[in-house]
């Protein structure tokens, strides 16, 4: 399968590492500086060299486009691909809003070309064991999860509200949001109510964010999301779940499970390593991109794709509509 890259950062070297883990093609890079653009190229020996996708698919052959640009370009770039049948894995968050998400997803949907979104955590092995374990918990009644950097945070675009739409909540929380909406089995979000501001570097975009989701299964999910934060009681997309019958967490992981009629509760470890040497580990995006490429050569839609990706998006807006307003925000099915 033969891909082309958008983007030349952080996120499109370790989506280059995936696809060739994958015995994937790099036919193509599509990056607007030019000394980026080159240095990208030999790195990875990629042999078609673009300032845009315009020109890339006018010249270049590939089947499928990662998009690991700034949030302001991702609509546009992914709409052109699927509008010319070329499968797209974009990097959350999906868009700048929720109308520029269901317009990706509508063209997906229309052109039959298969749109995923790179909400990472769901390929991670600690966050599918204690899904595979989350019944053992019974009903979830609230989860807690962390979306936040201490004592550090991104510059660059990242910072600047019209490159990213958002800040820390567009680019950590919806890390937690996601992991948790994932353990839950994906419920439909209810209401949103947040707190979210500026408060540890002179940006025009949220360092500082705490979120409530009220899912429709009755469950309720609080969100931690940050830059510069001091402290954190975890860390990216860390989750608790509290359940009927007991209680669950990442990292570290396991489960503890009260035997009933006893003050004894038993522990489940699966025995993975905490801390990690490598939390973000380089196989989370291997399994992420191998599952991309398989809904590509089976053309079926992948999980998550664009209406998961839509769904986060609409919970982050609200969250920032809320925080504006001081309202508990409404989210339609």
């Amino acid at each position: 399968m033969k891909f082309a890259i958008a983007g030349a950062g952080y996120i499109a070297n370790i989506h280059a590492r995936a696809i060739l883990n994958n015995g994937g093609e790099l036919s193509a890079v599509v990056e607007k500086f030019a000394d980026k653009r080159a240095l990208f190229a030999a790195q990875f020996k990629i042999p078609g060299e673009y300032e845009t996708l315009e020109s890339a698919l006018t010249t270049a052959s590939f089947d499928a486009l990662v998009i690991g640009t700034p949030n302001y370009l991702h609509a546009a770039q992914a709409l052109t691909a699927l509008n010319a049948g070329i499968a797209v894995l974009v990097e959350k968050p999906m868009a700048m809003n929720t109308q520029e998400g269901a317009q990706m997803l509508e063209v997906s949907l229309g052109s039959n070309t298969p749109l995923m979104v790179a909400h990472c955590w769901r390929f991670d092995e600690d966050v599918l064991w204690l899904k595979q374990h989350s019944s053992s918990l019974g009903r979830i009644i609230r989860t807690k999860g962390y979306g936040v950097h201490t004592n550090w945070g991104p510059a660059g675009w990242f910072t600047q509200k019209a490159l990213a739409g958002g800040g820390a909540l567009a680019d950590m929380g919806i890390h937690a949001i996601d992991t948790a909406r994932f353990l839950l089995g994906d419920p439909q979000p209810r209401n949103v109510f947040a707190r979210i501001g500026t408060h540890y570097k002179p940006f025009d975009v949220d360092d500082t964010g705490v979120i409530f989701i009220e899912w429709e299964n009755g469950t309720n999910s609080y969100i931690e999301s940050g830059w510069w934060q001091p402290h954190t009681d975890g860390p990216e997309a860390a989750t608790q779940l509290y359940g009927e019958s007991g209680f669950g967490q990442l990292f570290p992981t396991r489960l503890e499970l009260p035997q009933p009629g006893t003050y004894e509760v038993t522990i489940i470890d699966p025995g993975f390593d905490y801390p990690r040497e490598e939390h973000c580990p380089q196989s989370m995006y291997d399994a992420q991109m191998r599952c991309f490429m398989e809904s590509v050569r089976e053309n079926r839609t992948p999980v998550p794709g664009g209406l998961e990706g839509l769904v986060n998006m609409k919970i982050v807006e609200a969250a920032y509509k809320s925080a504006a307003s001081g309202e508990v925000v409404t989210i339609s099915s």
